[in-house]
């Protein structure tokens, strides 16, 4: 095998063991920051060794051994000769050797408490939205600094020195490695949820840039969620997600054409949709329901997502389904996007007329001043209420606000196409 065979090897390994390393690593030594920059340090040596003696028959062993290795010296080097401290780096190292063994075996319990503490810890409410993704990303996706940068379209320096105040905060908050319990648990999923699906929304569509999808760093998102399920089944809001990301993520072929343009719900090539990814979200979905979690936020929008998925044309959409779905999301969770997205289910299912009257109130909302589909909404229906000329104002307005550049495309597309009534 190249050294080149044996990096990419490296990275392969890296990314699917690296949330179970530093896991493992943050639960015996209570500082996610030291076990993240042990893991790596871990990793440097993998990437200095195995291109010269191959990749061991058991790389996430031999990875944690390695990182206990310099867990153990790290200690060592602190000079500390009272019996506590003695006894202290006793016990890590008797922890270490059990951790090197759970991973081998690949049937450890702790392995997975220790994910769920990581995946809890990395998305704790003390941190800035940013700083949630960014640890997330890079502590449960294991993806690198610079790859995040990438996928945000930020300064790399930006998302390294989100990272380093992610861990200093958690670390001065005193921020325990643990799993919350009772009302604490119940606020900090939330945080959990928003985070993954913040993460899957900008790769299903990017908010800026050139392109209209980032498909990894969805599929990132997907897959932290998919962890989250296993680790914590008995959840209907994660069901819920996972449904909602899987029956989404199932359109990814048929969202672009060749050239990379865009290509709305409505006319889609149905035959590309993934019929795995809906068969699977239709269980995630029917899972959500029966735990009784059919009416939780993630549950209802994976359920209008279900409607779309379960019709073979555009014509057999249930829209006066998706719009009671929409007044049910929206009694559980009222915000201004939720009205918005209600609208256009309402016109589907009422006529443009009905969407209008939802809408006119929201030209109102601070929070949607700078919003581009706000104006792109409006436009469509005024446009098939024969309104031209405002409908071609509001997609102009739309393509001024929108940071995404295939976006302002269509919207300057629109604009001009829409004549008056």
């Amino acid at each position: 095998m190249s050294v080149a065979e044996t990096h990419r090897a490296i990275e392969a390994v890296w990314r699917i063991e690296a949330p179970k390393l530093i896991a493992g690593l943050a639960r015996m030594l209570r500082d996610v920051g030291l076990a993240e920059e042990l893991a790596q340090d871990a990793l440097v040596t993998a990437l200095e060794r195995w291109p010269q003696s191959g990749i061991p028959d058991r790389p996430a062993a031999w990875l944690m051994t390695a990182a206990k290795n310099r867990a153990l010296d790290r200690i060592r080097h602190r000079k500390l000769a009272d019996e506590k401290h003695v006894e202290i780096g006793r016990d890590l190292d008797e922890e270490q050797e059990a951790a090197v063994a759970a991973i081998d075996e690949g049937l450890d319990d702790d392995v997975g408490d220790d994910l769920l503490r990581l995946i809890f810890t990395a998305c704790h409410p003390v941190l800035s939205t940013d700083a949630r993704v960014a640890l997330t990303l890079r502590m449960v996706g294991g993806l690198a600094t610079d790859e995040i940068a990438r996928a945000f379209l930020v300064p790399e320096p930006t998302v390294a020195q989100r990272i380093v105040r992610a861990k200093r905060t958690l670390a001065e908050a005193g921020v325990p490695f643990e799993l919350p319990r009772g009302p604490e648990r119940v606020a900090r999923l939330t945080s959990v949820l928003e985070v993954i699906y913040l993460i899957f929304n900008e790769g299903y569509a990017a908010t800026s840039g050139s392109d209209w999808m980032r498909p990894e760093l969805a599929h990132e998102a997907l897959r932290v969620g998919r962890v989250l399920a296993r680790l914590a089944p008995q959840e209907p809001e994660v069901h819920g997600l996972v449904a909602l990301m899987e029956i989404q993520a199932s359109r990814t072929a048929a969202r672009i054409d060749a050239a990379g343009e865009p290509i709305l719900l409505l006319d889609q090539n149905r035959a590309r949709w993934d019929q795995l990814l809906i068969r699977r979200g239709l269980m995630s979905l029917a899972l959500a329901e029966q735990l009784g979690g059919g009416f939780g936020p993630y549950a209802l929008q994976a359920a209008i997502a279900a409607c779309h998925a379960r019709a073979r044309l555009p014509g057999d959409t249930d829209w006066r389904r998706i719009a009671g779905l929409y007044d049910a999301l929206a009694e559980v969770t009222p915000s201004p996007i939720v009205e918005l997205n209600r609208a256009v289910a309402h016109a589907m299912a009422f006529g443009p007329q009905a969407g209008l009257a939802i809408v006119e109130p929201l030209r109102e909302e601070p929070l949607l001043k700078s919003y581009h589909l706000l104006p792109a909404v409006r436009g469509d229906f005024l446009e098939k209420l024969g309104r031209g000329q405002e409908a071609a104002a509001e997609f102009e307005r739309a393509a001024a606000l929108t940071r995404n550049e295939r976006e302002r495309a269509i919207m300057l597309r629109r604009a001009r196409t829409t004549t008056g009534g």
